[in-house]
């Protein structure tokens, strides 16, 4: 693994004679805000783009344009703290312009727990980092996970850039739906996942068991199964688990809706809104039926899901696919799980769709 960190983002920031403003508001602007808070960095300015700009504040400022910022201190003078996500080409457009004009970074916070991917971090879990390097298969896969980790130490997005795969092709060439018969989609949203899947399965898929917690992501799920012709789709009103239980759901805390167990600290001041779910492992919402394909992107329960799952992929070893980002500890910690509790499994990839941070990163075992 061929990583080098002289120091990371917040010791850059802390050490830069220049202006600190940031790029967006809303929930990753608050876990940016707390981490540079904690590191001795002060955000002098907060700005959207051009055309967002209707007078309002966040945190007692003034919200600028990126104009009225270039205009008070120089794009020279600035580091640009990007505290927002997107996958929208035109949004990313945006953003790469910025980024020519200024100093840009985007912090990488974990979407869920606490803690930064920093060079303490990184130094800490080295040695699990390097034997996830280890499992994966071919060089693409080494390269990627070498450029996403160097883009959470740095916040540099040229790391993420050059770290991108193509969406259709991951899907013909690793996935390889049409031998598929039966799918589990874990985190199923509103079937958009499920239709995707269908579409590239080219009519051999048949059974799509698709679990989702939120209620309002839910009725959407089960209206678009109901009118899908195509595959049987099973619609679960749960989150994946370990073992059955009722967790309480969070919508208020993180850029996501995720279980409360799963609620940042950084957070811990912001109300609550959680409702009582049903929670289950998949190998029970199975009931030992076969499936060919399972999919994991559920929140930041991954950890568990996989547990909830033993007894499925022990029986069938169906194709997985594992979203590898919601968590710091995710990158290292899902794949050295699933070589532990499943050693039948020789192939190991890994794969990022475009976007800003380092969301859609994703792990393919077959």
């Amino acid at each position: 693994m061929n990583i080098t960190c002289p120091r990371d983002l917040w010791e850059h920031l802390a050490a830069t004679d220049k202006r600190v403003v940031m790029y967006g508001m809303g929930n990753g602007a608050d876990k940016i805000l707390c981490a540079c808070a904690e590191k001795g960095i002060t955000v002098s300015d907060f700005f959207a783009s051009d055309g967002f700009v209707r007078g309002h504040s966040f945190h007692g400022k003034t919200v600028l344009s990126w104009s009225a910022v270039k205009e008070k201190y120089g794009a020279e003078n600035v580091i640009v703290l990007l505290s927002f996500g997107s996958s929208r080409p035109e949004v990313l457009e945006t953003i790469y312009r910025v980024a020519e004009e200024a100093e840009l970074y985007a912090p990488d916070v974990p979407a869920f727990g606490d803690g930064l991917f920093d060079r303490a971090f990184f130094e800490a879990h080295r040695k699990e980092l390097e034997a996830a390097w280890e499992l994966l298969s071919d060089d693409e896969s080494r390269r990627i996970f070498e450029n996403v980790v160097q883009y959470k130490l740095s916040g540099d997005i040229g790391f993420l850039r050059n770290a991108e795969s193509d969406r259709a092709e991951v899907m013909e060439t690793l996935v390889r739906p049409r031998s598929f018969r039966a799918a589990a989609d874990l985190g199923a949203y509103n079937g958009d996942t499920v239709r995707e899947l269908l579409d590239a399965a080219d009519g051999n898929l048949q059974t799509v068991y698709a679990m989702e917690p939120d209620a309002r992501n839910f009725r959407k799920l089960k209206a678009y199964a109901e009118g899908e012709t195509r595959a049987k789709i099973v619609a679960c009103n749960a989150g994946a688990w370990s073992q059955s239980s009722t967790l309480y759901f969070d919508g208020s805390g993180n850029r996501n809706a995720s279980f409360g167990t799963n609620r940042s600290e950084t957070l811990a001041e912001r109300p609550v809104k959680l409702t009582p779910i049903s929670a289950e492992p998949l190998d029970a919402v199975l009931g030992g039926a076969s499936v060919d394909y399972i999919k994991y992107d559920v929140e930041g329960a991954e950890h568990e899901a996989l547990l909830g799952s033993v007894k499925t992929i022990r029986a069938h070893k169906p194709t997985l696919l594992v979203s590898l980002y919601h968590r710091n500890e995710d990158l290292f910690d899902l794949p050295l799980l699933i070589r532990h509790l499943f050693p039948h499994y020789a192939h190991f990839y890994l794969r990022r769709f475009p976007g800003v941070p380092a969301w859609d990163v994703n792990l393919y075992v077959k």
